[in-house]
């Protein structure tokens, strides 16, 4: 059956679709709500996704989102400098930051290694992570922390960079996994109770 919608509505609701989770069903039912129920809500989403478009750029040290140059985070003169937390998501970058343990500085991949999908290391912006590392001006790193998922993708990822940073003699280290916090053992995965075992500490 043709589809009856209007072209204005049928452009909407494809635009919608490039969200992620977002389906054709999915789409048009925001759509119409936005529509029917919430004209004002719709002008505002419209208008922010205008306003991020023409104002949102990459910090120019750490890669992740700023309305100036150079992020907050970046030039907060009370973070060590020393430390470098690479992360594949501004998200991730925030989960750390919650975490309330941590207050070096940041490099945001935006992405992580996935050669199927044509994700190689230039679209992860390794080149400027190598950069902002070695270069003194930024006021000298001594330590990387990987901080990827653990996923496939984010190990291979983690990986690829601490070959890379340790040929040029940089002290690297990983996230370590285990056990959550909390957790009983008779309902862990038994991956998670082997890196748990092999991650060890004395005690």
């Amino acid at each position: 059956m043709k589809n009856s919608a209007p072209g204005a509505l049928q452009q909407l609701i494809d635009a919608l679709r490039v969200l992620p989770g977002v389906g054709p069903k999915s789409a048009q039912r925001i759509a119409y709500h936005l529509l029917q129920h919430d004209r004002p809500g719709a002008q505002r989403l419209g208008d922010a996704l205008l306003g991020s478009i023409a104002t949102v750029q990459h910090c120019e040290r750490c890669n992740n989102f700023t309305e100036q140059p150079v992020c907050e985070t970046c030039l907060d003169p009370e973070r060590d400098t020393s430390l470098l937390c690479v992360v594949e998501t501004p998200a991730d970058q925030v989960m750390v930051e919650q975490t309330m343990t941590y207050r070096g500085q940041y490099f945001v991949l935006m992405g992580k290694l996935s050669p199927l999908d044509g994700v190689g290391p230039r679209e992860i912006h390794l080149d400027r992570l190598l950069r902002r590392v070695v270069d003194p001006a930024f006021g000298g790193v001594s330590e990387v922390i990987l901080a990827t998922n653990f996923t496939n993708e984010g190990e291979a990822t983690a990986h690829y960079i601490g070959e890379m940073l340790k040929a040029r003699g940089v002290k690297v280290s990983r996230l370590a996994r285990g056990v959550p916090a909390g957790g009983e053992l008779e309902y862990v995965d038994a991956g998670t109770i082997a890196r748990a075992v092999l991650d060890r500490r004395a005690v």
